[in-house]
């Protein structure tokens, strides 16, 4: 009798261990939450701060649909999780108010955001060509809708050419071509260079469009 009991014993114990444990991997079923992993957002949240002065990634805010473009509008926030923040009283509070324009994040001012560049487009074309930019709203901007968002921007970059420079080679030394091989131009500098500026009328040409603007780098850039 003793060694029946035994043996059933053991059976109980044997199907309550599998039936806290996985059948494919034979590692506890249950596993406990790692207190130590917190959301990407918490890094951007100050801790114990106002809570009307929090960052927008560190709250989630009810849209105000009776809010009139452009003009100020309250919305009611909530701090997201693992936020803690205080009120005017340094009391602990979780819902609360905050003050910001009726807008959409894409209607945003070009200083409340920042997108990438292209360094692919002509900015010197005319038209003036466009590209597609992702833009991201600054931490501290409150709007509407998603703080990521595309965007067509005119191309505005640099490589690194001095509109001076340029001209000061054109007046000086353009009968030579100096002033199209520092733009990057080599045949047009070749050719001048061979031609003694076209006798001269190519490099009073030169001076006039460099001076205006309309001749630029040959990779498409603006002047600094």
């Amino acid at each position: 009798a003793g060694s029946l009991m035994t043996t059933k014993h053991s059976q109980t114990q044997s199907m309550l261990e599998k039936s806290l444990t996985s059948t494919s991997t034979n590692t506890p079923y249950f596993k406990a939450a790692d207190p130590t992993e917190m959301p990407p957002y918490v890094t951007k949240c100050p801790s114990n701060g106002l809570c009307s002065r929090l960052p927008p990634d560190c709250m989630t805010c009810n849209t105000n649909y009776s809010c009139v473009y452009g003009k100020p509008a309250t919305f009611d926030c909530k701090v997201k999780p693992y936020v803690h923040c205080v009120d005017q009283n340094n009391n602990e509070q979780e819902n609360f108010t905050v003050n910001m324009t009726c807008q959409f994040c894409w209607q945003l001012p070009t200083t409340d955001y920042v997108c990438t560049n292209s360094t692919n487009c002509m900015t010197v074309s005319c038209p003036r060509q466009r590209y597609n930019a992702t833009c991201t709203v600054r931490d501290h901007i409150h709007c509407l809708g998603n703080r990521v968002f595309p965007k067509m921007l005119y191309c505005n970059w640099t490589g690194g050419y001095k509109w001076s420079t340029a001209l000061a080679l054109s007046i000086t030394l353009g009968g030579f071509g100096a002033d199209r091989f520092y733009l990057g131009q080599w045949r047009e500098g070749l050719g001048k260079l061979f031609s003694f500026g076209g006798l001269g009328i190519w490099t009073l040409i030169d001076v006039l469009l460099i001076g205006v603007g309309y001749v630029g780098p040959a990779d498409g850039s603006l002047y600094i």
